[in-house]
């Protein structure tokens, strides 16, 4: 482990969290976002490729995980950013990262992958600090804005939970390189049909920020994770991931004013802290008492 891979680590979260500021900045449908910045990513892995003489690795059958997995992407990139439409960016994010969480209650049933009581515990407490983050009340009302975030945030989180689900199937045989790639051009090619009717919308304007979209979250945030997942211990890379969050609540405070109560940030904080609980438990193998 050394300085440079947790500095990659460390790009990697914040940069992924550049989604949201793209997205308000310009303005355009979640739509337009979210296809740019999987078409752009995946040329500029091409590029990436190209450059370092690579090629052969976009040239793989990917298996059918890897394709399942970019469609969930997509899913989870479009939802994210139309929740944010309807909601604070904390609120989307935090939801968002609920989902390693909700992911483990599925593994449990599903790949065998068991849950002990302190597992259980942590997963109560995040969704608690979730309930402290919406201050325990919301707004019900289907023409609340509020809840259609919430809603938004949900299937993000649904489409979240089934990518990192389907990323542990992935025959380990396949390069993290061709898995990024297609990824990246499986979940573009999902998004054209929805993509299509909000093409009208893009200005010249827009240009230089659909380029900044596609190459800082969707290209180079991708390429400092897996430099820093090939060094690093999962545990370690899982914790400093959750950087992620705490900067997208300060884009939202310091550039768009989305200012938290003081039981909001404490909200916050739970989550984050039962996530990287979560992550270190699971790289300890720590004999516990399972249910």
């Amino acid at each position: 482990m050394n300085s440079t891979s947790i500095l990659c680590a460390f790009l990697s979260a914040v940069l992924m969290g550049t989604i949201g500021v793209f997205s308000k900045i310009t303005g355009l449908s979640a739509e337009v976002i979210t296809f740019t910045r999987l078409i752009l990513g995946a040329v500029f892995m091409l590029v990436f490729l190209l450059a370092i003489r690579k090629m052969r690795l976009a040239l793989y059958w990917p298996s059918w995980p890897v394709v399942v997995s970019g469609c969930f992407l997509a899913g989870f990139i479009i939802f994210y950013v139309q929740a944010m439409n309807f909601t604070s960016m904390a609120n989307a994010i935090m939801l968002v990262y609920l989902a390693p969480l909700i992911a483990s209650v599925a593994a449990h049933f599903f790949l065998n992958e068991r849950l002990t009581l302190i597992s259980y515990g942590l997963i109560l407490l995040a969704l608690f600090g979730f309930a402290m983050m919406l201050e325990f009340r919301v707004e019900l009302s289907r023409q609340s804005s509020e809840f259609i975030g919430i809603c938004l945030g949900v299937l993000a989180l649904l489409c979240y939970a089934g990518f990192i689900l389907v990323n542990r199937i992935i025959p380990q045989q396949i390069h993290v390189y061709t898995r990024a790639f297609y990824q990246l051009l499986v979940g573009a090619l999902v998004m054209i049909p929805f993509m299509l009717p909000s093409v009208n919308e893009i200005r010249s304007e827009h240009i230089i920020w659909l380029v900044g979209t596609g190459f800082f979250p969707g290209f180079l945030a991708i390429l400092f994770a897996v430099i820093a997942l090939s060094r690093l211990p999962a545990a370690t890379f899982g914790t400093i991931a959750y950087i992620e969050p705490v900067a997208v609540v300060i884009f939202g405070w310091t550039i768009f004013n989305e200012s938290l109560s003081a039981l909001q940030l404490a909200g916050c904080l739970l989550i984050i802290l039962c996530g990287i609980g979560k992550t270190l438990l699971e790289s300890s193998g720590a004999s516990l008492p399972e249910t």
